[in-house]
């Protein structure tokens, strides 16, 4: 799959293989063709990354918000190439994902293609709100190693027999869940695998202090990477 800069990119500097120099560095505006029209990515890389990062936005949102933005940071931090990638309905203009089926295809081929850009290291991936709901219905079919669910909505507002719990579950991996208190979308509970931190005074938006949301990316990051490390070196 073919990776090229978007004409809403800034530079072609960045650029190589499939599009991108796996070099450090920022590769703005880079654009992957998916089956629901092209992805936009926001790429962050570092010389011989520990882990990729790939992250998203939720519905109607952008990949600039700040709680996306600490786990960002947090993610370079402990040494892995990100990725921020504005789904196709979004750089068509649209607000709303549509089929979800469609969407999860669309990201897989989104994922899939930045795999091939940083081979052999693992996977996490993650979003925010609609964008945390992707990150784990394709986690298993996508391989990754963890998943950051910021904001997870687990319900309608008011409407907490719609639970979308399930696909919380269905992540078949670890799972770092991070929700304000006051988030009408509701707070799913931890299980053996899904760690859950809940933010007194935030909302849904994650807005008012994001540096907590990167403190604990961080904390779960650190001892995703101990497991990973510890897995490599079982198998050597």
């Amino acid at each position: 799959m073919e990776m090229r800069p978007s004409s809403a990119g800034t530079g072609g500097s960045a650029r190589g293989r499939r599009g991108i120099q796996a070099t450090a560095g920022y590769a703005p505006g880079v654009e992957i063709p998916t089956v629901a029209g092209p992805a936009r990515v926001e790429l962050d890389e570092v010389r011989a990354p520990a882990f990729l990062l790939v992250l998203t936005h939720g519905s109607g949102g952008g990949v600039e918000s700040p709680d996306l933005m600490a786990a960002r940071q947090a993610g370079l931090e402990y040494g892995g190439a990100v990725a921020r990638v504005i789904q196709p309905y979004r750089v068509r203009g649209a607000r709303a994902p549509g089929s979800a089926e469609r969407q999860d295809a669309a990201w897989l081929e989104t994922v899939r293609a930045l795999e091939d850009l940083f081979p052999g290291i693992p996977l996490i991936q993650g979003g925010r709100s609609n964008g945390a709901r992707v990150a784990c219905r394709t986690a298993r079919a996508a391989g990754a190693r963890g998943v950051i669910a910021l904001a997870f909505p687990l319900h309608p507002p008011g409407r907490p027999e719609r639970s979308r719990l399930d696909e919380l579950r269905s992540a078949g991996t670890d799972v770092l869940v991070v929700n304000g208190d006051r988030d009408p979308f509701g707070v799913p509970e931890g299980d053996g695998r899904t760690q859950v931190v809940v933010l007194a005074g935030e909302s849904h938006a994650l807005a008012r202090e994001p540096g907590r949301v990167g403190e604990a990316v961080s904390e779960w990051l650190a001892d995703l990477r101990s497991q990973l490390v510890g897995l490599s070196a079982g198998r050597g």
